[in-house]
């Protein structure tokens, strides 16, 4: 019998993270986790953990394939694909990076390479796929360009539909010269897209037609955070009335009130993801909106920590419950399973995976066991186990 899918798991992730209980946990079903990485003398490329929901602990890791720099991962809506952004300047003597398709073995979760596409631009770094799971969004941040690829027979990528180059500069003289988009990600209804370019200090705002694969600027094109903050990822909150900016060279967090049908965002708040007394150089990496919309957690690179924020339900403000020491440095993506239960913190210079407990009511984080060996792990996605 088919265990239950990650699409269904999502679906129930709101009753589950609502309630302080499951159930019947022991009924969960197992999941498997791909990690991307930096590769060099150690990682090889895309590796594969199971992943048991009831206890937290991550076992039997696995090459799954090799590739170069898969430093951002996507899942296709089947579970039946993964797609890689292959972070390098050059592919085949061309200033572009690549975007390279899999199909994942559903019993042992291995990776056949199907083939890879250039990505329009230098150092892809995100990944996402629509909802309809025909297109693959990317941002290539030295590039300063974002790109829809088709997904045509078995999960393979076609010839790019658009590719967009942004142009103009902010305030910083030794990052802000030129664009550098760094993230795209689709609202619920998988028709606005909208692109964080830290070159730029704004939030490009784009049309997304599933039909054609095209991209055209919002009439409003763009929301800007405050000049030199950076804006790195983006994360739409489940309620699809606000949403969340984290700003890398600022260590700030930008909530936005954002209204679907004018593809409009709105400042509402910016708070800093720093504890007091930080020491310089800190930068942030990644934003993530717990599946119940309670919480909203974001990671500090040289605090080495977890920001973890309370979600304001009717302002979508948020209030600091506090921070997570993530076990290990420079924490850069994190993965929250579909119920909420847990969280993987990746820990690129140390090497390290972290699981974290989540307190459903508080959002505080408790680490599970021992932190885990992977080779400069950057990205952590989940999948069903099935069968």
């Amino acid at each position: 019998m088919r265990r239950m899918t990650l699409l269904t798991l999502l679906a129930l992730s709101g009753s589950l993270t609502a309630s302080a209980q499951v159930s019947d946990p022991t009924r969960l079903p197992k999941m498997r986790v791909y990690v991307g990485t930096y590769t060099g003398p150690v990682s090889k490329g895309i590796y594969r953990l199971d992943f048991d929901p009831v206890s937290g602990t991550l076992t039997g890791k696995a090459l799954a394939a090799e590739t170069t720099n898969p430093s951002f991962l996507a899942i296709s809506p089947d579970h039946k694909n993964l797609y890689a952004a292959n972070e390098v300047g050059k592919t085949d003597g061309q200033p572009t990076g690549s975007i390279s398709s899999f199909a994942i073995n559903p019993k042992t979760g291995d990776l056949t390479a199907l083939n890879r596409q250039p990505s329009g631009g230098a150092d892809p770094c995100y990944v996402v796929v629509d909802p309809t799971g025909k297109y693959v969004l990317t941002a290539n941040y030295s590039g300063g360009s974002v790109e829809v690829l088709p997904i045509v027979e078995s999960g393979r990528l076609g010839a790019p539909t658009v590719t967009i180059r942004h142009q103009g500069s902010s305030i910083d003289p030794g990052r802000q010269t030129s664009s550098h988009a760094h993230a795209i990600d689709l609202d619920a209804s998988g028709k606005v897209a909208i692109a964080a370019d830290l070159g730029l200090d704004q939030l490009m705002i784009y049309r997304f037609d599933p039909q054609t694969g095209k991209l055209k600027a919002n009439p409003t094109p763009f929301a800007s955070v405050k000049p030199g903050s950076g804006p790195r990822h983006f994360a739409f909150h489940p309620d699809g009335k606000h949403a969340y900016a984290i700003n890398e060279m600022a260590s700030t967090v930008t909530a936005f009130e954002y209204d679907p049908a004018q593809a409009k965002l709105a400042e509402i708040q910016t708070i800093s993801t720093r504890s007091p007394g930080g020491k310089p150089g800190n930068s942030t990496a990644e934003i993530l909106v717990h599946p119940s919309g309670k919480f909203v957690y974001g990671s500090n690179r040289g605090d080495d920590s977890l920001a973890i924020y309370a979600v304001e339900p009717a302002s979508g403000t948020l209030k600091l419950v506090g921070h997570q020491a993530t076990g290990g440095k420079t924490p850069r993506s994190f993965g929250i399973d579909p119920t909420g239960r847990f969280l993987i913190a990746a820990n690129q210079d140390s090497s390290t995976l972290v699981v974290f407990r989540v307190d459903r009511e508080t959002g505080r984080l408790q680490q599970v066991g021992e932190p885990l060996s992977v080779p400069a792990p950057v990205c952590v996605k989940f999948v069903p186990i099935e069968g």
